[in-house]
């Protein structure tokens, strides 16, 4: 069965599309990583490095549910055999299984909430959810040069004819606890979503986090950031606000455990 994490009256499942080492050396993915960093980053999570030292990417999607109500799911993993992530992802994906597994019927999910427009997040967007609308930022569709040049002929065409496609501008509230926070800079128009009842917390992080590296030090780069100044500046201001607000925990898509605790933190000098 998928683990699970309940938030309130919110269960969050995670869903594991599939797993593999990334295809760059760990080191090029983060030039600016000390070696303490490694050193600490492999402790807090040994799950992400290879025993040969490569960076192993689990891939994950996240469906949100309160009892046996319609779904919210958060991004759509890596997908089948012909898949956009196919050159470099381990397709096909095992999502539809996963749903399975987990007692959720794609017809269930009414919404899609896809952080990004990565190929490793949109691989089983569309058809699968016949009674979804799928969600995106409008800053996201405007740097369409910036992804696959089949996204838009494979899988925002087909959603806009189907009028399967919600277009939103920033934070925006999406059921009662649920709410989709911008957190640019990994893309233009990367999103995360907030989980809170007010006395606990869940952040799906999408590629805002994408290492425990980050989690060592949020500013630290990912050669794979768009805007690296701007996803540090996301990752910093939100988790720190999120770490002052209580306990939290991290939905992570490729770290090597799906939900991880935010650190709080340290005290102030003087504090008990």
């Amino acid at each position: 069965m998928p683990l699970t994490h309940t938030v309130g009256s919110i269960t969050v499942t995670a869903l594991l599309d599939g797993a593999g080492p990334f295809f760059q050396p760990r080191a090029e993915a983060f030039p600016d990583a000390t070696p303490a960093q490694w050193e600490e980053a492999d402790r807090r999570d040994p799950d992400t490095v290879t025993p040969d030292g490569r960076w192993w990417l689990p891939f994950r999607a996240f469906a949100l549910r309160t009892g046996d109500g319609p779904v919210t799911l958060v991004d759509a993993g890596i997908g089948p055999a012909d898949a956009l992530a196919a050159s470099w992802a381990p397709v096909p994906g095992h999502l539809p299984a996963e749903l399975a597994a987990a007692g959720i019927d794609p017809a269930d999910v009414r919404t899609v909430v896809l952080t990004h427009l990565h190929t490793d997040h949109i691989g089983w967007a569309g058809p699968l959810f016949p009674n979804a609308d799928h969600l995106v930022q409008r800053a996201e569709l405007a740097a369409l040069k910036l992804f696959h040049p089949e996204l838009p002929a494979r899988l925002l065409g087909p959603l806009r004819a189907a009028g399967q496609l919600r277009v939103v501008d920033g934070d925006t509230d999406l059921t009662p606890g649920v709410r989709v926070l911008s957190t640019p800079g990994h893309t233009p128009g990367h999103q995360s979503v907030l989980v809170d009842d007010g006395a606990d917390r869940l952040l799906v992080t999408g590629d805002l986090l994408v290492h425990p590296l980050q989690l060592v030090d949020p500013t630290l780069p990912y050669a794979h950031e768009e805007d690296p100044r701007t996803a540090a500046t996301s990752r910093t201001a939100l988790l720190t606000s999120l770490a002052h607000r209580g306990p939290t925990t991290l939905a992570t898509p490729h770290l090597g455990r799906p939900f991880t605790p935010l650190p709080r933190p340290a005290p102030r000098g003087g504090d008990a």
